[in-house]
C-alpha cells in the first residue's frame, strides 16, 4: 500500500536534526519528522530537587516539560497557563518524556545536579510526543559534550541513547511513523521506546473502537524496531559532529 504521502509501509517520514537551535540552553536541537517539528533542549542547574535531599539520595535527576505552542495546531491551542492549570495529555507526555530519559542516564556520573529537559512543539503532524523523546536524547547529549569539555563531570553519563516512533494498524496494515491523518483514523495506535540496546522503555497500544492480534502487535514491534534502528543512526551521526 502507498500512503497518502507517498511513503512505503515501513518508511520513516523525512528525519532532520539542528543542533545548537536554543543558543542558551546547554544542549539544544530542533527535529524534524515530516511536518511535525519540535525544539528539544537541555538546561542544567547546579542543584537538585528538595525531595532528594530531604532522602539522601546521590547522584543528579533529570526531568521533562512538554507544550504544544498556539500556533503548532490549525485551529490555535490556548496556552496550559490561560486555564490555569497543564492539561492531562500534557502532563501524561512530559512524564514519559522524563522517565525515557532517566532510563538513558547514569544519574550518579551526572552529579548532584537537575537536567531540565524542554520540549515544545512549532508543528503538529502526529508523533509529537516520540519526537520529543528522540530529539530530547540528542539535546541531553549534547548537554553532557558541554559538561565534560568543561570538566563539571569527569565520566560520560549517557548509558546509551533512546528514541521513539509511533505504528498502528491503518486500513489493515501495520504502519511505521503514523501522521495525524493515519494517527486519527488508525484502528491500533502504538508509541515505542527503546534504547541502543533494543530494551524497551515503554510500550503504549490501544484499539481505537477496535482489538488488535498477537500477531499485529508483533508486526507493530517489528516495524518500531526497524524504524528506531534508523532514528539511532540519525542521533549518533548529529552527536558525533
Amino acid at each position: 500500500m502507498s500512503r497518502h504521502d507517498g511513503r512505503n509501509p515501513d518508511q520513516l517520514r523525512p528525519l532532520s536534526f539542528t543542533p545548537d537551535f536554543a543558543p542558551n540552553s546547554t544542549g539544544s536541537v530542533l527535529i524534524s519528522t515530516g511536518n511535525t517539528r519540535v525544539i528539544c533542549s537541555a538546561m542544567v542547574e547546579e542543584s537538585v530537587p528538595r525531595w532528594m535531599k530531604e532522602q539522601n539520595v546521590t547522584g543528579g535527576w533529570v526531568t521533562a516539560e512538554y507544550s504544544m505552542l498556539p500556533y503548532s495546531t490549525e485551529q490555535r491551542k490556548a496556552r496550559d497557563i490561560s486555564k490555569g492549570k497543564l492539561d492531562g495529555r500534557s502532563s501524561e507526555i512530559q512524564r514519559l518524556i522524563g522517565r525515557s530519559l532517566r532510563a538513558a542516564i547514569d544519574l550518579e556520573k551526572l552529579g548532584s545536579r537537575t537536567m531540565w529537559i524542554d520540549c515544545d512543539v512549532l508543528a503538529a503532524d502526529g508523533g509529537t510526543r516520540t519526537a520529543s523523546i528522540t530529539g530530547a536524547s540528542v539535546a541531553a547529549a549534547l548537554a553532557c559534550k558541554k559538561l565534560m569539555a568543561a570538566g563539571l563531570i569527569k565520566e560520560w553519563p549517557i548509558k546509551q541513547l533512546v528514541a521513539a516512533v509511533s505504528v498502528g494498524m491503518f486500513n489493515g496494515e501495520a504502519l511505521l511513523d503514523l501522521n495525524y491523518i493515519e494517527d486519527r483514523d488508525a484502528a491500533v495506535d502504538m508509541n515505542v521506546v527503546m534504547t541502543e540496546s533494543g530494551q524497551f522503555v515503554e510500550l503504549q497500544g490501544s484499539g481505537e473502537e477496535s482489538t488488535f492480534s498477537e500477531a499485529e502487535m508483533a508486526a507493530l514491534l517489528a516495524l518500531a524496531k526497524k524504524g528506531i534502528g534508523e532514528l539511532f543512526d540519525g542521533q549518533r551521526a548529529i552527536i558525533a559532529r
